[in-house]
């Protein structure tokens, strides 16, 4: 056995962290590359304002859904076929949003596309902290932030040379316009993802509970060893309830609706949405077009905050199994406050062109795009990746993949709220007001933290409490009983 790390198989482990985390690199991949497809959006398919931001926001619902889903079909058919499956909505919704000359058909495979992030964005995690050490769970599945990130960078990176190549993104390229080209290109990563897949081992925790012990002690002992492997297998065991496989009512408890740990995974999603992180990802070129950049310049703008956001990721990667979660995101909460307090302030003195189109006066412009860069790194070197690490592992095994589900739907959600939303606030409210509402979401960030979140750095996924209902939701928040 190729092992590095008493008695772990650390090659077979980042092997299978590389391809679950093509599943992260999608999931950015995906998500940006609309940013830079707007007005060819608009120019084929004569839409509106309001059709544009449904047709962006179309995938977030197919997202909301594939993360509710995705999280309970794990349970029943397991974390590596959802993935396969996922993988294969990836290929076909960027095949037919590349080509179709139908709005409805391009509305219907963007949200076969956002499906599949949505399950990827659920199950990436979930699988990793399923199959990695617990001293360095936390570095490993941050690793999906990474890709996340990265796969950002690329839809931002191809879409710039796609549109330079042809002069424009509306521009042909062999006959096809360019802003087609950037749908098409994810078709190349999902394929790649597809294969992959194949040659990676089930969750064993999805193994044990489905009553497949001995497989799972088959997977465990290639990753830890025979001594762990027995070991860990009755810990499994024990984590599952003797009356029933886990299911959706699980997450349920009488009162609170939603068990209490499940709430402060509602919690983490819905917040890490709230402070209006997609309106960079998703809005970017629009964006800084308004805010008086050229169209080159604001794709150039995505790829140094897609470079710069990588960068971040990886001090959370460096600090997160040394400090642990909780500290991150506090820290990331109080950065991201006062950035986005620094563009509110940018934004409250913009004037108006005599076109009627946003100017920022050269500071105040200068001010703007530090502040959003500097907003990025506090998000990615905390909320981004520990947010996801932390639903992952959070949940008891019993609850794991259905309180996933009920946590993505709530994530995706909120996301498809914030898009949605900003350009109505930004055109009714103006920019510096809509910064100012994500501003105070950030600030409530911090406090809810402090109060609600427990911390799970180094311990074990058996370890993770909050099965049984506590007596009040403050007690189940953090919780001190554990599924027997």
């Amino acid at each position: 056995m190729d092992t590095t790390r008493s008695g772990v198989n650390m090659a077979l482990i980042s092997a299978i962290v590389a391809v679950a985390t093509i599943g992260g690199l999608l999931f950015g991949y995906d998500s940006g590359a609309v940013n830079g497809t707007q007005g060819g959006l608009t120019a084929a398919f004569d839409l509106s304002p309001a059709q544009l931001g449904f047709t962006v926001g179309s995938l977030l619902i197919g997202c909301a859904f594939g993360a509710f889903f995705a999280g309970r079909l794990a349970d029943v058919i397991g974390r590596k076929r959802v993935m396969i499956v996922s993988a294969v909505l990836f290929v076909v919704g960027a095949l037919i949003q590349g080509t179709t000359a139908d709005h409805t058909f391009f509305v219907i495979a963007r949200f076969a596309g956002g499906m599949a992030v949505g399950a990827a964005s659920v199950l990436s995690p979930l699988y990793i902290s399923e199959v990695a050490p617990a001293n360095i769970r936390g570095r490993l599945t941050t690793v999906q932030q990474v890709m996340i990130i990265t796969g950002l960078t690329a839809a931002f990176l191809v879409n710039y040379f796609l549109a330079a190549a042809a002069g424009d993104s509306l521009a042909e390229i062999g006959g096809t316009p360019a802003w087609r080209w950037m749908y098409l290109a994810q078709a190349v990563p999902a394929a790649i993802f597809l294969v992959a897949l194949f040659f990676i081992p089930e969750s064993p925790r999805y193994l044990v509970s489905r009553g497949h012990s001995e497989d799972a002690r088959k997977v465990l002992t290639r990753l830890f060893g025979t001594e762990t492997a027995n070991r860990k297998i009755g810990e499994i065991e024990a984590s599952f309830s003797d009356e029933h496989r886990p299911r959706l009512s699980d997450v349920t408890a009488s009162g609170t609706i939603f068990r209490p740990i499940v709430w402060a995974g509602l919690l983490l999603a819905t917040f890490q949405q709230f402070v209006g992180i997609n309106v960079i990802f998703y809005y970017g070129e629009t964006l800084w077009q308004l805010a008086g950049f050229t169209e080159s310049d604001s794709l150039l703008i995505n790829i140094v905050s897609g470079v710069v956001s990588i960068a971040a990721v990886f001090v959370a990667i460096l600090f997160i199994d040394k400090i642990g979660r909780k500290p991150l995101l506090m820290i990331g909460s109080v950065g991201m406050a006062v950035s986005l307090g620094a563009m509110t302030f940018a934004f409250s003195g913009a004037g108006t062109d005599a076109s009627g189109n946003l100017v920022l006066s050269g500071m105040a412009g200068n001010i703007a795009l530090v502040a959003a860069n500097l907003y990025v790194i506090f998000f990615n070197m905390s909320w981004g990746p520990v947010m996801w690490v932390m639903l992952g592992e959070m949940f008891p095994n019993q609850i794991r993949g259905s309180a996933l589900a009920v946590a993505g739907l709530a994530q995706w959600g909120a996301n498809f709220l914030v898009v949605q939303t900003f350009p109505l606030m930004a055109d009714g409210l103006g920019l510096a007001v809509t910064y100012a509402i994500y501003t105070i979401s950030a600030a409530i960030s911090f406090f809810l933290v402090k109060r609600f979140i427990n911390e799970t750095k180094g311990k074990e996924l058996e370890e993770m409490e909050g099965w049984d209902a506590p007596a009040s939701v403050g007690d189940a928040i953090a919780p001190t009983t554990r599924i027997k």
